[in-house]
């Protein structure tokens, strides 16, 4: 495990001498920064059993297949250094910004206990990501929340943001510059296909309400956009698990589309907002593979990463979400 301290990953406070008195908790997934930490991360992910041989070897190779390692922690520490000084250009020295990640270091009970130790008196909690979901979303919420019980820190939380508008523009954005990249007869004739991922079924069963959040979310875009065509797929489907998971699953949708003719698809992985494993095996390996097969092309949109458009769409929620009740 690293030693990696929450403390090492605070974004620092400007050298004004001023206290910071507010802050963005930035919750998120987290991965391993090295090869390393593969196993402990895995290990934390299934709730401290250690994976079996094979399934270690499998995600390995995956993270191989990427170059060796995930960027996401790295971007997430970006996306909160991003924000935390333009929270401070524009709102001043009392916003600082913590990053609480769920499976690795700093963990979410570390952000929270540092910003109780620079004394913040009140967090805005902001997934990164934007549909909401019981399995999701309400973790990352439910952990920050246990952690600051009996603190005097005030949490408030932006639980989901798949309308926000300024990231349906961001999205639009980013369509709109893979769109451009094609000839008018070819972009007339593309699939635009949005995605997240994939979780249990049975949550149409219980009424959550990420599967809807994701039609949601690409309805908006589409119609921004006036889209002749596109739809909806999920990614990173479990198949071990023994119960069905959401679909259409996107190379299912790919296959079935190109067999009536498409040729060519753009993907938006709205559902995640920077660069990591889903996106760079699901799209740039596993996808282009099937793509060769078919005789399609496959591109996807630019993820949001550390975009100082996309920094904004940050900034907004942080400040909806301090007016919003703790």
């Amino acid at each position: 495990m690293s030693t990696l301290r929450a403390a090492d990953q605070r974004v620092p406070s400007p050298a004004t001498g001023a206290a910071p008195t507010r802050a963005v908790l930035l919750l998120a997934y987290g991965s391993p920064r090295t090869k390393d930490e593969i196993l402990p991360y895995y290990t934390h992910m299934r709730g401290g059993r250690a994976p079996r041989a094979a399934a270690l070897a499998e995600l390995e190779a995956r993270y191989a297949a990427i170059g060796g390692i995930s960027p996401l922690t790295e971007i997430t520490t970006a996306q909160a250094a991003a924000l935390a000084n333009l929270l401070r250009r524009e709102e001043g020295p009392e916003w600082t910004v913590q990053v609480g990640m769920k499976h690795i270091q700093p963990f979410i009970e570390e952000a929270v206990a540092e910003l109780v130790a620079e004394r913040v008196t009140d967090a805005v909690g902001i997934v990164l990501a934007p549909h909401y979901s019981s399995m999701s979303v309400a973790g990352y919420v439910e952990r920050a929340r246990a952690a600051a019980a009996g603190t005097g820190l005030r949490l408030h939380f932006v639980e989901d943001w798949h309308l926000e508008p300024s990231y349906l523009d961001w999205l639009a954005a980013a369509i709109s510059a893979k769109l451009a990249e094609l000839s008018p007869e070819r972009a007339a004739s593309t699939l635009v296909i949005f995605t997240a991922h994939s979780l249990p079924a049975r949550l149409r069963d219980l009424g959550d309400p990420y599967p809807d959040q994701l039609g949601e979310t690409a309805t908006a875009v589409a119609e921004r956009l006036a889209l002749p065509r596109w739809t909806v797929g999920w990614q990173s489907v479990a198949q071990d698990t023994g119960e069905p998971w959401l679909g259409p699953e996107l190379l299912q949708v790919v296959r079935d589309a190109a067999a009536e003719g498409t040729k060519d698809f753009i993907v938006c992985a709205c559902g995640f907002v920077a660069d990591h494993l889903e996106v760079r095996f699901d799209l740039d390996v596993e996808a282009q593979q099937v793509a060769g097969e078919l005789g399609v092309s496959i591109a996807r949109t630019a993820m949001p990463n550390d975009d100082p458009a996309f920094i904004r769409v940050l900034y907004g929620l942080a400040l909806r979400g301090m007016a919003a009740p703790a």
